[in-house]
């Protein structure tokens, strides 16, 4: 059961972070209530409030990264081009580098030289756009499907990983909730509760049934278990 919701959560979340990144510098808050009105026919309001919130931080995080990556970049090209300036085998000293030791290595950076500031044309290019890349997964799971010998993974190993990654099963709490919010309770005794969205459960069902080790299922409405 957990797997059905989370699989049936993270297909919404894979949406709703596609919009987000569609919609880029030009998003606002009516936008996001209507991602979240969106979710809600196919959840409930506060699994769409967690999926939006997720996919908010989610794209800002990526936006920091990309800015962090261009201030990488940024330094890496001063650093070689200073570096090109001096004369081949020149001695640095404490607080600078000196030239590359050879007309080997010299030529060898300004090859490196180019290809940085191409990238970093195009990162600043994203960057104005307010385009991000986001693999929810991750990218170097998504990378190891191409590396699966070095990782010692099989294609049935490496597709668990990627589904299990690209699930989405959380919601934040609320004040004066106890054991956390109407969505997933997690009791001192180590019972959980989940409502489940409307499509995965059935006629009736609106709760996971406290799950103990070793059990699982689902309870309707009225908190009796199911046979």
């Amino acid at each position: 059961m957990l797997r059905l919701v989370g699989d049936h959560l993270g297909s919404l979340a894979s949406g709703d972070l596609k919009a987000r990144c569609a919609a880029g510098l030009d998003h606002d808050t009516g936008q996001w209530a209507d991602r979240k009105r969106a979710i809600t026919v196919d959840a409930s309001s506060r699994w769409a409030g967690s999926i939006t919130k997720a996919t908010h931080d989610q794209w800002a995080l990526a936006r920091r990264s990309q800015l962090a990556h261009i201030r990488d970049l940024e330094a890496a090209v001063a650093m070689i081009t200073h570096r090109l300036s001096l004369p081949v085998g020149e001695k640095g000293t404490k607080k600078a580098p000196g030239g590359y030791r050879s007309a080997q290595e010299w030529f060898a950076k300004t090859r490196r030289l180019h290809l940085l500031q191409d990238r970093l044309e195009h990162q600043r290019a994203d960057h104005q756009a307010g385009r991000v890349r986001i693999v929810r997964g991750g990218k170097k799971l998504l990378r190891t499907r191409h590396n699966l010998d070095a990782a010692e993974l099989t294609k049935a190993e490496w597709r668990e990983k990627w589904q299990a990654g690209r699930r989405f099963l959380a919601a934040d709490g609320e004040s004066g909730k106890r054991y956390g919010n109407e969505t997933i309770r997690v009791t001192p005794e180590g019972e959980v509760s989940i409502k489940l969205p409307v499509p995965v459960g059935a006629p009736g069902q609106r709760r996971a049934r406290p799950v103990r080790p070793g059990r699982e299922g689902v309870v309707p409405a009225s908190g009796r278990p199911v046979a």
